[in-house]
């Protein structure tokens, strides 16, 4: 397209007003929906939407509306009018407890269910953030089937939520609704009075003034952002529910005109538009003719020959696609701190919307100016990219601009292992620690024994271990890895990883393996049943490490007092014990009496014997003093930066 049609197009675009009232409806829900999207445990089933799974507790379900919704007209001022009609039903599956409840909702473009949100949280809030959510303004009208005593009122009830899990009003809600009987709700908004209403009614046909009413005069302008998302969300926690969505129809009288349309402002553009116009070509012509004078490109930029070099390697094939730095810093709101999921010594990890692609990702950034960075992101674009598993990490795409390096991941709910683990987030159950330790096991022999090529992780510890809404395991973070064939034995790679998880053998000679893989996921497989760090003092032993530690108590025959005591004795002791001889097994000081992943797995599935490890000698750990030998070819990893950041 030439200048002048690319300048006439856009100039039309900024006089053509464009209205963006919303309508749709939704009397059948299924996979090819086009108005709406599933989100964590929703799924479609038979024309209706199960919002949780009664199996697992503790789950989120939500349905949005895919586009963007306006609420008022930022030039004006003026506020859209709305209705949204829904039918749902609760059945309790004669559960005697249940919980917790549905609720439809209006949050800021891009809101996404923050971690920890389940159960009473519906989704929209955590335990951090019911009373000040970070996730931005929302408001809310919640079918609340359990009382939680910190901020509900006694009962179900139902309640209109303004940022916060609190209701300013509320109705208790007729506990008939539990007898899988259909509920119809509408949620209206006049904005001249400035009033919310809610109706539900529990008859088959029913009508709009139904048998209940709330109602709230609150001006929306003052709490949410002049466009939105809507939806309906549904939780369930340690006593569970089932809830399903039947209908959904919405209605909105607002056209916003997201371009100024005044006369005066036509003649101005118009009368702007030639001189701009030949002002943009001259610097066009200018910026041309001074780029093409430069004779060498300079070291620090990353559209050098470098980097520019890996773009057709990058673009092959089917796989990451490559974004503009412009539309991750849109996704993050320019990387904004209440989006930050983790930081460390690579950089920071944020979550992201991406509007194009309707879907929730996280965006990592590499620290500007590392050239270590630069190094472990054309290796794990390219590694990784090519790798495809169940217990992988998906890399969605990948960027290079303006010195910035981004890797784009598919978006983990429930955060990493050693969040669970070590964190602030809630214990896992013993059930979901023993089908981490067989998913990150299967990830790995995936890695050493079924690709074309042998992959060598380097840098497998809990924080690289991604829980999905599933808590299935999604290995991440190949920008350590190292391809080599698969008959070849240990090879010298430089000395990379973290203290605590590498194999002895691999801190004195830099010579990486799949038996110094093994060695790491024996260390996280302690770690999973112990809910301790690899590298914890032990009662205040500073020579005695979590590894060490277990390998006595297994020669004590007392292996059993290492598992978590958080878990309450409630955990299968054949597996727990299985799994810490497995973990010792694998963390064997000798590489050459370390079993092949596979043995592992054979193991932990009891379709091999648990090994009777006869160790005499304790298992030897890392203390803070171990250090890499002179022989690592890496100048950048020395004893003080080698866990830096990872």
């Amino acid at each position: 397209m030439s200048f002048s049609v690319t300048c006439s197009v856009f100039f039309l675009m900024l006089i053509l007003p464009i209205a963006h009232s919303v309508y749709f409806q939704v009397a059948r829900f299924d996979s090819n929906a086009k108005d709406v999207v599933y989100i964590g445990d929703a799924v479609p089933s038979f024309g209706t939407v199960n919002f949780n799974s009664v199996v697992y507790c503790c789950r989120v379900g939500q349905v949005l509306y895919k586009e963007k919704v306006p609420l008022w007209d930022s030039n004006s001022g003026k506020l859209s009018d709305f209705v949204t009609h829904f039918t749902f039903v609760i059945d309790t599956q004669n559960f005697r407890r249940h919980g917790h409840g549905l609720a439809f909702f209006l949050a800021p473009v891009g809101f996404t269910s923050p971690l920890n949100s389940v159960a009473g949280f519906l989704g929209l809030f955590n335990s951090t953030t019911s009373d000040n959510p970070s996730q931005g303004p929302i408001i809310s009208v919640e079918f609340d089937s359990f009382s939680n005593q910190e901020w509900d009122p006694p009962g179900e009830h139902v309640g209109i939520n303004r940022n916060s899990l609190s209701s300013v009003t509320y109705a208790a809600w007729n506990a008939s609704l539990h007898n899988k009987e259909t509920a119809n709700a509408w949620v209206s908004y006049n904005a001249t009075t400035k009033n919310l209403s809610v109706f539900w009614t529990y008859e088959r046909n029913p009508n709009f003034q139904g048998n209940s009413s709330l109602s709230y005069q609150v001006d929306l302008k003052e709490v949410l952002p002049s466009w939105v998302t809507i939806g309906i969300t549904a939780s369930t926690g340690q006593f569970m529910e089932k809830h399903t969505l039947q209908y959904w129809e919405f209605n909105s009288s607002l056209n916003v005109n997201e371009s100024k349309t005044s006369s005066k402002k036509v003649k101005l553009i118009v009368g702007l538009a030639v001189p701009l116009g030949f002002l943009l070509i001259l610097c066009l012509i200018a910026y041309t003719i001074w780029s093409r004078s430069r004779k060498r490109p300079t070291d620090e930029s990353l559209e050098t020959v470098d980097m520019s070099s890996t773009n057709d390697d990058f673009e092959r094939g089917a796989g990451p696609k490559r974004f503009s730095f412009r539309d991750l810093a849109l996704a993050t709101n320019n990387f904004t701190d209440d989006l930050k999921l983790g930081e460390g010594g690579f950089g920071c990890v944020y979550r992201g919307y991406l509007t194009r692609e309707r879907k929730i990702v996280a965006v990592k950034k590499i620290s500007s100016g590392s050239k270590q960075g630069k190094k472990e992101y054309i290796t794990e674009v390219k590694i990784i990219s090519s790798l495809r598993h169940r217990n992988l990490v998906q890399l969605t795409g990948w960027c290079h601009e303006k010195n910035q390096l981004l890797l784009v991941y598919e978006f983990m709910p429930n955060g990493s292992l050693d969040s669970h683990l070590f964190g602030s987030m809630p214990s896992l159950a013993w059930g979901v620690r023993y089908k981490i330790s067989l998913g990150l096991a299967s990830a790995l022999l995936y890695l050493h024994e079924e690709w074309e090529q042998c992959v060598i992780h380097r840098d497998i510890k809990s924080s690289n271990v991604m829980l999905d809404s599933g808590f299935n395991v999604k290995l991440g973070d190949f920008g350590l890895a190292r391809l080599m064939d698969h008959e070849l034995g240990p090879q010298t790679t430089g000395l990379a990883g973290t203290l605590g998880y590498m194999a002895p053998e691999y801190v004195r000679t830099g010579k990486a393996s799949k038996e110094s893989d093994v060695y790491s996921f024996g260390v996280v497989a302690i770690e999973i049943c112990c809910g301790r760090k690899a590298r914890d003092c032990i009662d205040g032993d500073s020579e005695m490490g979590l590894v060490d530690w277990v390998c006595c108590l297994s020669r004590r025959v007392e292996i059993l007092l290492a598992v978590d005591e958080r878990l309450n004795t409630d955990f299968d002791a054949e597996q727990a014990e299985c799994l810490m001889m497995v973990g010792l097994w694998c963390a064997h000081p000798d590489r050459g009496l370390r079993p092949s992943i596979r043995q592992a797995i054979q193991v932990l599935n009891f379709e091999a014997p648990v090994p009777d490890l006869r160790v005499n000698e304790p298992v030897l750990g890392y203390h803070t003093s171990t250090t890499p030998t002179s022989g690592s070819e890496d100048p950048y990893l020395t004893s003080s930066s080698i866990n830096i950041g990872r």
